[in-house]
């Protein structure tokens, strides 16, 4: 390593290597909120969405220094979660009552969002705090993971469909550029000079991914040339980078966001229910990345029986390093913290919870940075820039394609985290086989189902249809529950 946890860079590598962090989470942040829109009802409210964005940056980056200050003290970065995403959906499509006339249309549906996160949440602080993860974990295998993250990538194959959909040569375009740099040219570097830390220069390597961003240019050549429709009515117009541009103007230069801007958040059973399945989600994802960020950190991962316990007596059952003193003291607080960073989130109405950042642990085996203090310095610039209101904007105008493009290699390769996780499976028995496949097949069909015949459902209670409604549209809470159940009942391993 460069540097290791508790090295301090120079500060102007602090931000350049805090910079690359912001840059590498940046993609599968900006995702969020422009999934978010169309459900939210503000798919043409452009200053909303930029709202939107700026406000998962800012949580993201108070976030990410609580988890790197008072959590695990991992070099770990915290972003939007997609697990949060399909059950924030489904309690979006439930709301039926529109709340008073005086607030803006989407908050009807956000709120309750809001509410879910909040109360869902307390559940991961609770499970962090007690220790009970540990037992929670020791019941979920491979054929509940699997199954549960699959289903949070094919589950968002719609809007991936829809924004790509806009012009499918621009999307392939930029899953091509993706695939490119990403695959093809990984080993390809650009190299920046820096002062080593006991004098001398040499080169670090810093790799930026920089697909949507020639996409983006790419579309502004074309719409200066007038290669795109200039009618919305025809195919390929939302390739145009003009689309939006009114939306520079209209936002604020500053805007803080704050706990309760769009509202106090309405708590229902239902969305709390629903949600519940993203924290557990989030909580199975975060506790592979911790040992994952352990090891490119070179920090001796904690025994299982101290991942996130409280108990001071777990410390002493751990060998202290020279780089990193007390490891379990460090590395027990990570869902806890992460639980009170997704309270956060939803209180400032982001629609979507934290959770560790996998890219960003991989840009740590890449760079030989294994810097606490860079990361803390990534987050502060998620917090400058975040409330810079016409730099949210901006990325409002990214054209549709170009946006439908990244999703659908994102979301790809969200299904195939999932599906990795069957490596450890026995794949030759039919045990198997049957709890994997029933699991995901009823994890897409019954919610596509629910989504059409909504009037079927009627328990005779308002709540209780609700509550059916939400559960039976979260395709990964089917499949998690599903994958649960048969490889704790049927007879094998």
């Amino acid at each position: 390593m460069l540097y290791g946890v508790t090295d301090v860079p120079p500060w102007y590598m602090c931000i350049l290597l805090g910079f690359q962090h912001y840059l590498t989470m940046f993609g599968s942040t900006v995702a969020v909120p422009l999934i978010l829109a169309g459900p939210l009802g503000i798919a043409n409210n452009n200053v909303a969405k930029g709202q939107i964005i700026s406000t998962i940056f800012f949580a993201s980056g108070i976030s990410t220094l609580l988890q790197t200050l008072i959590g695990n003290r991992l070099p770990i970065v915290q972003g939007a979660a997609f697990s949060f995403l399909t059950p924030a959906i489904a309690i979006m499509n439930s709301v039926s009552d529109p709340l008073p006339s005086n607030i803006d249309a989407f908050l009807p549906v956000r709120r309750p969002v809001q509410g879910a996160i909040m109360v869902a949440s307390c559940t991961q602080v609770f499970l962090g705090l007690t220790g009970l993860v540990g037992l929670l974990m020791s019941r979920i295998g491979p054929l509940t993971i699997a199954p549960t993250i699959t289903l949070v990538g094919l589950g968002l194959f719609g809007p991936a469909g829809d924004f790509a959909g806009k012009h499918w040569g621009i999307s392939f375009l930029t899953m091509f550029l993706i695939i490119l740099f990403s695959q093809h040219l990984r080993d390809v570097v650009v190299p920046l000079p820096r002062f080593k830390k006991h004098g001398g220069k040499r080169f670090v390597r810093v790799k930026v991914i920089l697909a949507v961003l020639i996409a983006w240019m790419f579309c502004g050549f074309l719409t200066a040339a007038g290669a795109f429709p200039a009618s919305s009515q025809q195919y390929g117009y939302f390739a145009r980078t003009d689309v939006r541009s009114g939306v520079l103007a209209d936002a604020a230069w500053f805007r803080f966001p704050y706990p309760g801007q769009w509202g106090v958040p309405v708590v229902t059973a239902s969305g709390v229910l629903g949600m519940i399945s993203g924290v557990l989600a989030s909580i199975i994802e975060s506790i592979g990345d911790y040992y994952a960020c352990a090891r490119l950190s070179q920090v001796p991962p904690p025994p299982t029986h101290a991942i996130n316990r409280l108990h001071n007596q777990l410390v002493s059952r751990h060998q202290p390093t020279k780089d990193y003193p007390n490891p379990t003291k460090h590395f027990r607080r990570g869902v806890f913290t992460e639980g009170i960073g997704c309270i956060l989130a939803g209180a400032l109405g982001t629609g979507n919870g934290t959770t560790s950042y996998s890219e960003n642990i991989g840009a740590i085996g890449i760079t030989k940075v294994g810097s606490r203090r860079v990361v803390q310095t990534g987050a502060v610039i998620m917090l400058i820039l975040a409330v810079i209101g016409k730099f949210g904007a901006l990325f409002t105008t990214i054209p549709d394609p170009v946006v439908g493009g990244m999703f659908c290699v994102m979301f790809g390769m969200i299904a195939a985290v999932g599906m990795s996780s069957l490596q450890f499976v026995d794949l030759n028995s039919s045990r198997n086989l049957l709890v994997m496949g029933f699991s995901i097949f009823m994890g897409v069909a019954l919610p596509e189902w629910v989504r059409k015949n909504k009037t079927v459902i009627a328990t005779g209670s308002v709540e209780g249809d609700q509550i059916v409604l939400v559960l039976l549209q979260t395709g990964m809470f089917i499949a998690g529950v599903l994958g649960f159940v048969l490889d704790n009942t049927i007879p094998g391993k």
